[in-house]
């Protein structure tokens, strides 16, 4: 009650030297002062405009923020979508240019413009570059993620949403046609994937129309398993589920059958003429593609041979940090030896069974609800939404990473996931479970992406920015910040920290590697194996996602170390003053930012605290 009488106090003096001020510099003071925050209401105005236009064009993303607006429809995927993108991009590229007076913006107004700004220029520059990517691929490729959507996104409250359901069946057929035409337009352009990845996405485009009714298997395929699910839980008559059963079977049958076989009949064409070059150095102006590439993904200026360099050298420290827990534990041998018992010893690993698995899931679990208790010693702001632990399903687990994260739905009906990859449980050792939770979950991936939805204040577009190495850098930052609040109290839990930080500092070296060096795909599962404690087929998943995904990796030990370096500058600068939670709340309260622009703010809050 104290504080707040204060700043009562504080507010009505400041309002008189206002007036005051207003009255002695005549009638103009008061009308720029008015009228630039008139302008910033317009501005902000026009930026929930243009959101709303990207959100219309974007059905998925609806349905991703809890909309139901467009439910039965997919994202637009052809060459006009993308060329219509960049006329938009232009055309507000020259609005902010030549209407907007970017002087008169201050605070979170002028963030906002440079960062929208940057936007639509990296939007209009990414449409040079629209055909590097291999939209079917083991990672996140259409192949698997249209059904995953379905099964994950896609809520069934009522048969309305049964009947969008249904739309949206018989809609992957045109939907893969034209994801087949642009695989076809990318061999054209010189740019189609290795061979590895055929056997992974023809693996995943078969799982989904196996089972009934597209044989006479006795079990459902996935996505009539799903369907059945979720209308079971409506009250509907007898009538009414065999008429939407009858109608899911039949788009099943039609619509998803022959958009998979189309895009199987292309897949299998090309695997014919697949090579074993990896690298994106093969593409045509290959290397200006990956430093372009490198530069998105860092938000920085750092070339391939200083990311390369920079891994050399953190691959090395880590090495030392972990021989000082050999120590601790009792370990009589090399580092090497030490990374063969951390692999082969069945005291790290849970049964490969669905018991074993469950009851990684359960402790999992544990390890986000005890975190939570413990959240008050780090941050001031915190997430509303939820967060469930889940196993990834079985139709994608082969081919899907070791772990990842899906936001929460923006209205509160679908909580965060964090997705743990159960496949083989000898990818999955325990001592590596507490950091996973923490980089997947809280205060990782979750407690980032949901706080940002649920800032206020700010415009819509920065709730929903995705810059990699904000994004990742926080999450393998937040693999950290448990161990300085007591957490990894078992020494083999620290070491599996460490090993997971060595296996980001790692990508380092091989994404760069593999893209500019012209390293194998051998090459860098070899690097992977000698220098970490991992099991191999986590080596070859990762060096497979080095190949789809180029730069992607070499976010995380990017943005961790900036996070690192600009935590240390604010120490240095505000000494005794310095607030851990307040330097966490700098971090995640503007939404995600480029590390660059990161760095201004953290020095405008070094610069407030001293004054």
């Amino acid at each position: 009650m104290v504080q707040y009488i204060f700043m009562k106090q504080i507010i009505v003096i400041v309002a008189l030297v206002l007036l005051i001020s207003c009255k002695e510099g005549g009638k103009d003071t008061a009308f720029v002062k008015a009228n630039s925050t008139e302008k910033a209401a317009q501005f902000n105005d026009w930026l929930a405009v243009q959101f709303q236009e990207d959100l219309s064009r974007d059905p998925q993303m609806q349905t991703s923020m809890g909309s139901k607006e467009n439910y039965g429809k997919w994202t637009d995927i052809s060459s006009d979508h993308e060329l219509e993108s960049k006329k938009i991009a232009e055309r507000r590229l020259a609005y902010l240019r030549d209407s907007i007076h970017k002087e008169g913006l201050t605070g979170q107004d002028r963030l906002s413009y440079d960062l929208y700004y940057q936007k639509q220029k990296q939007g209009i520059a990414n449409f040079d570059y629209r055909l590097y990517t291999y939209p079917v691929n083991q990672m996140h490729g259409m192949q698997s993620e249209i059904p995953a959507f379905l099964i994950n996104q896609h809520r069934i409250d009522n048969v309305s949403d049964a009947k969008a359901y249904i739309s949206r069946l018989k809609g992957i057929q045109p939907l893969f046609e034209q994801l087949s035409e642009n695989l076809k337009l990318r061999e054209y352009n010189g740019i189609m994937m290795p061979r590895f990845v055929f056997h992974h996405v023809l693996k995943d485009s078969r799982n989904v129309i196996d089972g009934y009714p597209f044989n006479d298997s006795k079990n459902n395929s996935t996505l009539m398993e799903d369907f059945l699910n979720k209308i079971s839980k409506l009250k509907l008559s007898s009538e009414e589920r065999k008429q939407l059963e009858e109608e899911a079977v039949l788009a099943l049958q039609n619509e998803v059958e022959s958009g998979y076989k189309t895009l199987i009949a292309t897949l299998e064409n090309q695997q014919q003429r697949a090579t074993l070059e990896d690298g994106v150095w093969k593409f045509p102006k290959g290397d200006e593609f990956y430093e372009y590439a490198l530069q998105q993904t860092t938000t920085t200026d750092m070339t391939a041979d200083e990311i390369h360099k920079l891994g050399l050298s953190e691959v090395a420290r880590i090495h030392g940090e972990m021989e000082e827990i050999m120590k601790k534990v009792n370990f009589d041998g090399s580092l090497h030896d030490f990374f063969k018992f951390m692999r082969e010893d069945e005291q790290f690993y849970y049964s490969d069974d669905a018991s074993g698995k469950a009851e990684y899931l359960k402790e999992a679990t544990a390890i986000i609800e005890d975190m939570k208790g413990d959240l008050d010693q780090l941050f001031i702001t915190k997430p509303k939404a939820d967060i469930k632990v889940k196993a990834v399903e079985a139709f994608r687990e082969a081919s899907a990473g070791k772990a990842f994260y899906q936001q929460p739905a923006i209205d509160g009906s679908r909580p965060g996931t964090y997705y743990a990859n159960l496949y083989k449980m000898k990818a999955m050792p325990s001592y590596q479970m507490e950091a996973l939770a923490y980089h997947e979950g809280i205060p990782g991936h979750h407690m980032q992406i949901a706080i940002a939805q649920e800032l206020e204040g700010i415009p819509d577009f920065r709730k929903h920015s995705f810059y990699t190495a904000y994004v990742e850098g926080w999450g393998l930052y937040s693999e950290l910040i448990p161990k300085e609040i007591g957490k990894y109290e078992d020494p083999y839990s620290d070491f599996g920290r460490l090993a997971m930080e060595l296996w980001r500092a790692c990508r380092l070296v091989v994404d760069t590697g593999i893209h500019t060096k012209k390293w194998s795909r051998d090459d860098g599962i070899k690097y992977y194996v000698i220098n970490t404690p991992n099991a191999e087929i986590d080596a070859v998943k990762m060096v497979e996602r080095h190949i789809v995904m180029p730069s992607q990796a070499t976010a995380y030990k990017v943005g961790m170390n900036k996070i690192l370096d600009l935590r240390k500058m604010a120490k240095a600068e505000l000494g005794d003053d310095f607030d851990i939670k307040e330097f966490h709340d700098v971090i995640l309260t503007s939404g995600a930012l480029p590390l660059t622009v990161l760095e201004k703010q953290v020095k405008a809050y070094i610069q407030s605290k001293k004054q």
